[in-house]
């Protein structure tokens, strides 16, 4: 394959546009992913547009967590939960590196909910629907062994369960990679302005390049909307059900300041929510919070002064020795979750079930609500109801999602980098490797992410800003001081040629990026 950058992008536009496909996918998070990447595997012409950065919204704002949705067996949908571990164990095996097992401990405290025989009922379930056994209880002694620093008082033992977790935004660029390697194409920084409709059908759609400024009409067979919260906005509507935009926000810690081996899931003591303090990428996270969001959906969400004061409390409640404060925390971030909704707006966030929903007129479905987890069953769905459309019989044969291959070999990285840049890189290894000879394999100050990465993506992800590639393409902007702002003079004399920029172009996009994680991805100024 070419090159994937901007200039390959502005080349390719016009062209694209040009052409008649069998499937426009609209919407770049992991849903929209899935989608071109199952129909690029049958054949069919397939294009996705995304208005901004590919897993701009929600799929790099998640928890991280691939998991079976244990509480949603409490709420009584089995089929959500099985699909689930199904789809988890599948992600487990195919891409090791990028999905990795992560253990969960639950303490148990004397009154409290649930208590150990309630939880490990619902383990019992949830262990029936993986096909295996997961959990093991224990008691205080072993438990004080197994997660010290946890608040003792009242404390009975715990309950330790298995679940995975993952680079929410690496893990869309895999499967952009698996679908344009079978013929799909994929293009950041393109708005749909409107759907194209001749009588009733829809038959393309309006398009403008936010880099440009032009615009360009797009035709298909069919349009497939995975536009998250963004759903509402171009479909057709009818009756009741609509989207509630919740937002859901984290705190990232140093791992010296909150070191924990595995994922704690406690119930706040302030609503009686679970909220979940893990390790990720190095780091701790804390989160998450659930809330309606009620900014405009076009600017980029962020972590209110609450949400801080909420989470903090979490930390304070459940590792009370630890004394974490504001000033502690590395970075935040912020999603909005795209939960249907039947419009009974007295009930709680937590209480929406998270069940998706799919809406078809002629010519177009859109999907709405959904899980990181069962992206690849939620795309199957969706060219379903697509088919007809296109007028193309869909099977499902079981493939896997990512194509399996022989890793080269890599005697200058450890067991550990070389399972991770697997994970992470897919079929591009072989050209991360051939840059990895040029540049070594350092690392980028104490995180995992080695420099060469960030060279590879400036070549070669269409890295169109500064944020696309610290906030997404690396993490690096959550994961160091101050958006990694020490590190930006060997990032510019590394990626600005292979961008493209010239020194005002850098210069411009250094400001606004230090600005968007001043205002979106630090602590609100007014905590």
């Amino acid at each position: 394959m070419n090159a994937w950058n901007a200039a390959w992008r502005e080349r390719a536009l016009p062209e694209l546009a040009a052409r008649e496909w069998d499937l426009i996918v609209v919407g770049g998070g992991i849903s929209g992913a899935g989608i071109l990447r199952e129909a690029a595997r049958r054949g069919w012409t397939c294009l996705l547009l995304e208005q901004r950065d590919f897993a701009w919204g929600t799929s790099s704002r998640s928890s991280k967590m691939v998991h079976g949705g244990l509480r949603y067996i409490a709420k009584g949908q089995l089929k959500l939960t099985r699909d689930s571990v199904r789809e988890r164990q599948r992600l487990l095996q195919e891409a090791p590196g990028l999905v990795e097992p992560l253990s969960f401990v639950m303490p148990h405290y004397q009154g409290g909910f649930p208590g150990p025989k309630v939880f490990g009922g619902l383990l019992a379930v949830y262990d029936a629907l993986a096909g295996k056994r997961n959990h093991l209880y224990y008691p205080l002694q072993q438990l004080r062994y197994l997660a010290p620093g946890l608040k003792d008082a009242g404390l009975l033992g715990g309950t330790r369960f298995f679940d995975a977790v993952t680079d929410d935004a690496r893990l869309v660029q895999r499967v952009l990679s698996e679908a344009r390697a079978d013929g799909g194409e994929a293009l950041n920084g393109v708005q749909v302005i409107e759907l194209l409709r001749e009588g009733e059908r829809v038959v393309g759609l309006l398009g403008e390049d936010r880099e440009s400024g032009r615009r360009f009409t797009f035709r298909g067979r069919a349009v497939a909307q995975a536009t998250g919260v963004w759903a509402d906005q171009l479909r057709q509507q009818s009756g009741l059900e609509h989207i509630r935009p919740l937002r859901g926000s984290h705190l990232l810690l140093p791992a010296w300041r909150l070191p924990v081996a595995h994922a704690f899931s406690f119930m706040h003591a302030r609503d009686q929510r679970p909220v979940f303090v893990f390790p990720w990428e190095g780091a701790t996270v804390v989160g998450t919070t659930d809330l309606d969001h009620r900014a405009p959906l076009e600017q980029e969400a962020r972590i209110s002064a609450e949400e801080v004061d909420y989470l903090l409390a979490a930390c304070a409640q459940q590792f009370p020795s630890a004394a974490v404060q504001a000033g502690d925390v590395l970075s935040t971030w912020a999603g909005v979750r795209p939960v249907v909704s039947d419009g009974a707006n007295s009930r709680k966030p937590s209480d929406e079930k998270r069940e998706h929903a799919l809406w078809v007129e002629p010519g177009c479905v859109t999907l709405a609500g959904g899980k990181l987890t069962t992206f690849r069953l939620l795309a199957l769905e969706v060219l379903q109801a697509c088919a007809g459309f296109v007028g193309r019989p869909l099977e499902d044969q079981g493939a896997t999602i990512f194509r399996a291959g022989t890793p080269p070999p890599m005697p200058s990285l450890s067991p550990y980098q070389q399972k991770r840049l697997i994970g992470r890189h897919g079929r591009e290894l072989p050209g991360v490797l051939a840059l990895l000879h040029e540049l070594g394999s350092e690392r980028v100050a104490a995180t995992h992410t080695l420099w060469v990465e960030l060279a590879w993506a400036a070549q070669n992800e269409l890295v169109l800003h500064l944020d696309d590639l610290l906030l997404r393409r690396t993490r690096l902007g959550l994961l160091l001081a101050d958006g990694a702002r020490a590190e930006l003079p060997r990032i510019r004399a590394l990626c600005q040629a292979r961008l493209g920029w010239d020194d005002a172009r850098w210069e411009q996009e250094e400001r606004d990026y230090l600005q968007l994680w001043r205002d979106c991805y630090s602590l609100p100024t007014e905590t």
